[in-house]
Formats: C-alpha cells, structure tokens, sequence
C-alpha cells in the first residue's frame, strides 16, 4: 500500500468514526430514540343535574389540546383500578353537597384502598392531581370541596396543579347565568391544558 492509499484509508477510518455521531456515513445508522408514550389524563366525575358533567367535558378539550394526550372521561362509579393506575394524571370533579364533595365522590377515594389497594406503596405517587367542582350559589362551598379532593390527593403522595381558580376550576350554576357561562368553561379547559402540559413535563422528564 502505498502512502495515497494509506491516507486514504486513515481518512475513511476517521470519517466511519464520526459518523457514529451522525445519522449517516459510512452505512451507519445511529438508532432512533424511541417515541414517548402518550400522556394518560383520567378526568373523573360525578353529576345529576349534568353541570359538573358539562365542566368535566370542557376539561377534557383543554387536555385533549396539548398534543400527546390520551384523555379517558369517565363517572367516579365506573373508574377502575387500571384506569387509576395506568393515569399520569387525575382531575376529579364534584357538584357541592353542603359545602363538601359528594357521596360518590368521597367512596370513590375511599375506594382507592378498601378497592384498589393504594397502600402501602402509595400507587398514586408523583401522579399529576387537579380538581374542579360546581355549586348552586357564588358563596357554596366550591373552593372547601376543591380543597377535600385536593386534600385525599396530596394524602396519597401526588403532585397538585391549578389552573382557572386558587384551587382549581368552579362554576356557579344558579341566578342569573341560568348554568354555566363560557368563562367557566374556559377556566376548565385551562385546568385540562395544564394538567396534561405538567403531566407531560413530568413523564419526558430526563431519567437521572
């Protein structure tokens, strides 16, 4: 080999070796990371007269917005432990029952052990957490029932967020709105957006 072909040959040798930091030369090719997982939002609820019902969907279009995110929308009644587990995030709604979260809602957090066995690994853990509620009268009750939901969260170890209120999104559904009016709808898909952006912030988080 002569002294071109060798220089050459080193040349090649050199160019191979930095295409191991590019996705081409030499017929290598660096292997794609691979795509993140989507974002898993659980709204959860419970309505009768269909107000919070309506706040749970607007939830849902502002989660649904952040690209990335799968959004399960289902009664507090029909929330299973996989839904609950396999989430990134919850957001819990509740209609204002004497200044408190309803029935249904609060056997559904007891249900978190008596059902599904939360502890003692603390299964919610690190979870994205929000809530969001709807009372008849401007003064009812809806910041203590966003508190009582935020309270069973922060219990269980997971990370709450607002967005729409101090504590969450409300709506007063009675009086001269006759139901609730597009700001507090919007207030409710801004907690939906945030929640699956803070979410998403978590889970694409680099691990350490």
């Amino acid at each position: 080999m002569n002294r071109r072909d060798a220089i050459r040959s080193i040349s090649c040798l050199i160019l191979c070796l930095l295409s191991l930091l590019s996705p081409f030369g030499c017929g290598f090719v660096r292997a794609e990371e691979p795509a993140p997982s989507a974002v898993k939002v659980l709204v959860a609820y419970h309505s009768l007269s269909g107000n919070t019902e309506r706040m749970a969907e607007a939830v849902v279009q502002g989660a649904k917005s952040v690209s990335g995110t799968d959004v399960v929308m289902k009664r507090v009644t029909h929330v299973t432990a996989d839904d609950l587990f396999s989430s990134d995030a919850l957001v819990v709604g509740s209609p204002v029952y004497w200044s408190n979260m309803s029935g249904e809602v609060k056997t559904f957090f007891d249900n978190w052990q008596f059902k599904f066995g939360v502890f003692p690994e603390f299964r919610m853990k690190n979870k994205i957490g929000a809530a969001f509620a709807t009372g008849g009268q401007i003064s009812s009750g809806k910041e203590v029932t966003m508190l009582t939901i935020l309270a069973a969260m922060l219990g269980n170890q997971m990370i709450i967020v607002s967005a729409g209120g101090a504590f969450g999104a409300s709506a007063t559904t009675e009086g001269e709105s006759h139901g609730i009016d597009k700001k507090e709808l919007a207030d409710a898909q801004a907690l939906g957006r945030r929640v699956a952006e803070v979410a998403g912030m978590l889970k694409r988080r680099p691990s350490e």
